[in-house]
């Protein structure tokens, strides 16, 4: 398998993670439907299970040997070799969904008396982890407006010498603000201690891999719902952590205790869909950036919030500038009225599907303040500014021209 480092993310994904010869030569990755496998000596055994239960680290270059579908998998590993390519990790973990690889990979990092600090807002499942489970287990959260930047994050750390963890969602869900993570991960390095190594993890689902390299930005853990943009096609529910090998060992022995572990299809379905991941990238933020300038333009339309635009402020310009080399797929646009006119216009469009989820091949349009931010307060809602009138779509693959044209007559409903 080549290594060479010159080679773009695009053409070494389908080289490495996966060795034909292996497998009796097949092109494409056979799908391992088996619950367990053989070693061939107890000694093999042993050490399988040294490594999996993080007994004994794995030696660089050291393969062990698979023990069960719960804990490794062929495809699973074929999976994680091959989604490291664009994000620079040297190690990937694959979750039965990306609240999987969000709540295990906090787990592993977190025990009672630690807090984790936030931006706000997040996705609707992390906040709502973070709000309402993490606490059961005596692990403190606390959050922070991406708006307020680096000073209400310092803030949080100078006081507090518990906080463990500094979570990123960036750009955020549904709200489209970006975080300074090269500026958070400068204060976990501040502010961390030979006894406290604070950690910074980025939910990078928005940008995707892609547009947006968190770890060479300085984070310590990348997170991804791979349902969305890795998988591609709304037809699976995975998540993924990636980092360090020293971070994500650890994480791979609390999968096998908490079985989180994504299972042999949805991974073969990934590795499926990997080889596209790129274009499919490229050709919806092209679509997208059509989309924007068409709503910025429309009489119903009062503000729309895309990554780079100028009207999401010249701190925000200036960090998407910094950090991204896209702007990806996913708009929020605000229609002029309130609830009414929003469902009013998620009713009429037609070639849009109305859903929740993001980054499949087809578009998809949904509200977030009653759908997949419906569990936040009022007032949660107001101070992450997630508004009655706000409308979240994801750009997919059909012609732009006849997406425009839909949402025009769904914007004239109004």
């Amino acid at each position: 398998m080549s290594s060479d480092p010159a080679l773009k993310p695009q053409t070494s994904l389908f080289s490495k993670g996966y060795d034909p010869h292996r497998s009796e030569g097949a092109a494409i990755p056979p799908i391992f439907k088996t619950s367990t496998f053989l070693f061939k000596t107890a000694e093999e055994g042993k050490r399988a299970f040294e490594i999996a239960y993080g007994l004994s680290p794995a030696e660089i270059g050291e393969s062990p040997a698979l023990i069960y579908t719960r804990v490794n998998n062929p495809n699973v590993e074929i999976l994680e070799g091959k989604s490291i390519a664009w994000d620079g990790a040297d190690d990937a973990a694959l979750f039965s969904s990306g609240m999987g690889a969000i709540s295990s990979t906090c787990l592993t990092f977190l025990k009672p008396g630690d807090t984790l600090v936030f931006s706000d807002p997040v996705y609707g499942g992390t906040e709502y982890l973070f709000h309402n489970l993490l606490p059961q287990f005596n692990i403190r959260t606390r959050h922070f407006p991406i708006e307020a930047g680096l000073d209400a994050l310092e803030s949080l750390l100078k006081n507090d010498p518990t906080v463990k963890v500094i979570y990123l969602e960036s750009p955020a869900n549904p709200t489209m603000m970006i975080c300074d993570v090269p500026g958070a991960a400068a204060l976990a390095k501040k502010y961390s201690t030979k006894d406290r190594q604070i950690l910074v993890m980025v939910d990078n689902t928005f940008m995707g891999p892609i547009f947006s390299s968190p770890l060479k930005l300085g984070a310590d853990i990348v997170l991804y719902s791979a349902t969305k943009f890795f998988g591609g096609h709304s037809d699976l529910v995975a998540g993924l952590s990636m980092g360090s090998r020293e971070h994500i060992e650890p994480i791979k022995a609390y999968r096998t205790i908490l079985g989180s572990i994504s299972d042999p299809d949805t991974a073969w379905l990934i590795h499926r869909s990997l080889g596209t991941l790129q274009l499919r990238m490229e050709s919806q933020q092209k679509s997208a950036a059509k989309i924007v300038e068409f709503l910025m333009s429309h009489p119903s339309v009062e503000r729309v919030a895309y990554p780079g635009l100028k009207c999401m402020g010249p701190q925000q310009v200036e960090l998407w500038k910094r950090q991204f080399t896209g702007t990806g797929s996913l708009i929020s646009f605000f229609v002029k009225g309130g609830q009414a006119e929003a469902f009013r216009v998620l009713d009429s469009v037609e070639h849009i599907k109305l859903a929740v989820s993001l980054g499949g091949i087809e578009s998809l349009i949904e509200h977030p303040s009653t759908m997949t931010h419906s569990d936040m307060t009022p007032e949660q809602k107001r101070n992450a500014g997630i508004t009655e009138n706000m409308i979240r779509l994801s750009v997919g693959l059909e012609d732009v021209d006849d997406l425009m044209a839909d949402l025009k007559q769904a914007l004239e409903k109004i």
